[in-house]
């Protein structure tokens, strides 16, 4: 089985028609053969999790998808696994209108709202020569802690990570990592507040050097 996955991504010709039996032409859905002959047999549903009727779960069989138990992935949602792996982890909810993209793992106790698009797939433009629809894409791996909320409309972009139990504010764009225990917002998404163990607080950043300095001198004292 391997040589034979190996020897249709060699080939662009067997490439061209191993998709094309996948899914029609100029869409990103896999064919009715594949959704209900294939899939079922090949990615976990875990028990209890509910996806909604109107949801697109476009999810092709040559890369791994998984979902845990007790999940929810409300109407309309996408979830996509062409480009990339995608792994759901167990109580996680996934927004209205969220836009979930491989290759991307999300954690257990994850709250996604509405309009979130976590998208680990970017497109290439350097070539001028070529419209960007037909240059090569690349993926880089998105991954989403346990216990993290995202807020409405938040866009995570390729290769970044989001700290356990963090916040992210809804509207933001994340373009770099996001602490554990923070709460992040804006465009581009910067640290709003950190949790602080030696106060057992949330401390906004403008007072962490402060907090800080505290701490410090406790230990020289």
């Amino acid at each position: 089985m391997n040589k034979l996955k190996n020897r249709i991504k060699s080939s662009p010709t067997l490439n061209k028609w191993a998709h094309l039996l996948l899914k029609p032409k100029n869409q990103y859905r896999p064919r009715w053969w594949v959704r209900t002959l294939v899939n079922p047999f090949k990615h976990s549903k875990g028990k209890g999790t509910n996806i909604g009727r109107y949801a697109r779960m476009d999810l092709m069989p040559y890369n791994d998808f998984s979902v845990g138990e007790k999940c929810l992935i409300e109407d309309f949602a996408t979830i996509n696994n062409a480009v990339g792996p995608v792994s759901i982890g167990d109580r996680t909810l996934i927004g209205l209108s969220s836009v979930v993209i491989g290759p991307v793992e999300i954690g257990e106790d994850v709250m996604l709202a509405q309009h979130v698009v976590l998208s680990g797939l970017n497109h290439s433009y350097e070539n001028i020569y070529l419209p960007i629809k037909d240059q090569p894409v690349t993926t880089k791996n998105i991954i989403v802690e346990d216990g993290a909320w995202l807020g409405a409309n938040v866009v995570v972009m390729p290769g970044i990570t989001i700290g356990k139990n963090a916040v992210v504010a809804a509207g933001s764009v994340v373009v770099k990592n996001v602490p554990p225990f923070s709460v992040v917002g804006g465009n581009p998404a910067k640290v709003l507040k950190q949790y602080c163990p030696n106060r057992a607080n949330w401390i906004r950043t403008s007072k962490q050097k402060t907090v800080e300095k505290e701490s410090l001198i406790r230990k020289v004292s």
